[in-house]
């Protein structure tokens, strides 16, 4: 079953986790260090002149590219609303002209900026309902030439949860979002690696993704039998020797918007 993510739910869960995400999203900050080291590889310049990051969150992202990049405008958006504090502060004695926080859904916000040289995205787009039209509204805002980096998670991500549980986002395969893209941007960079996590317990791990707030896709009610079976079952199927795994799938892409 891969419902499309509730964007309510995914404000709410992401909402109440913003403070305890940088210590726990410890995939989440290798990527967004791996998005950072794409954009130098595409060729980006050390100072670039107006640029949109896709939901900033707890501004992991934006703290990882501005130690990297001087930036004159700099437009951060999130669909929750305490994500602002973050950013700001993450831009705070950065070499940044101007930063202006876009509050709401990246699908449906208007007006985007324009003209914008570079828009990066960390652990995102897996949420959107339509990634075809979210492609052809980032070229727009795009100047000719202009760089779409973006890191999201393909269909092994997760996969404990999702086989225990008949429940999973819409995952794409690389191949399915470059098709996507197609239209609008050639393809510069596009890679991706399965990450396991080891936790020392279920519990941990639910813990690991409440702080995280990647649950965004609702299930069937947690009563206290069902618990205990997803633990004793999680416990049989994915054991090692230090204690239980969690998959990550991420994916990362570079794609540059053709000049015609």
């Amino acid at each position: 079953m891969t419902p499309f993510p509730d964007k309510q739910l995914v404000c709410s869960r992401f909402g109440r986790a913003l403070q305890t995400y940088r210590r726990s999203a410890v995939i989440q900050r290798r990527m967004a260090m791996t998005l950072v080291d794409m954009v130098g590889r595409a060729g980006a310049p050390d100072h670039l002149s107006r640029v949109l990051e896709v939901g900033a969150g707890s501004g992991i992202l934006t703290s990882a590219l501005l130690a990297n990049r001087s930036v004159e405008s700099y437009f951060a958006n999130d669909l929750v609303p305490g994500s602002r504090e973050f950013v700001m502060r993450a831009a705070e004695g950065a070499s940044v002209g101007e930063c202006h926080f876009l509050e709401g859904d990246i699908e449906k916000l208007e007006p985007l900026p324009e003209e914008l040289d570079l828009i990066v995205s960390n652990a995102t787009v897996q949420w959107l309902h339509d990634l075809g039209a979210f492609f052809s509204r980032m070229a727009l805002a795009l100047r000719p030439g202009g760089l779409l980096v973006f890191s999201t998670f393909g269909t092994g991500n997760m996969q404990e949860i999702s086989s225990l549980e008949g429940v999973s986002l819409p995952y794409l395969a690389p191949v399915e979002i470059e098709t996507l893209a197609g239209q609008d941007f050639d393809t510069v960079f596009l890679t991706e690696e399965e990450r396991k996590l080891e936790f020392p317990s279920p519990e941990a791990v639910l813990r690991h993704i409440r702080e995280t707030g990647v649950n965004g896709v609702a299930g069937r009610a947690w009563t206290r039998a069902r618990y205990q079976q997803f633990l004793q079952r999680y416990r049989e199927s994915f054991s090692t020797d230090a204690g239980v795994t969690l998959t990550y799938h991420p994916i990362y892409c570079c794609f540059r918007r053709r000049n015609s």
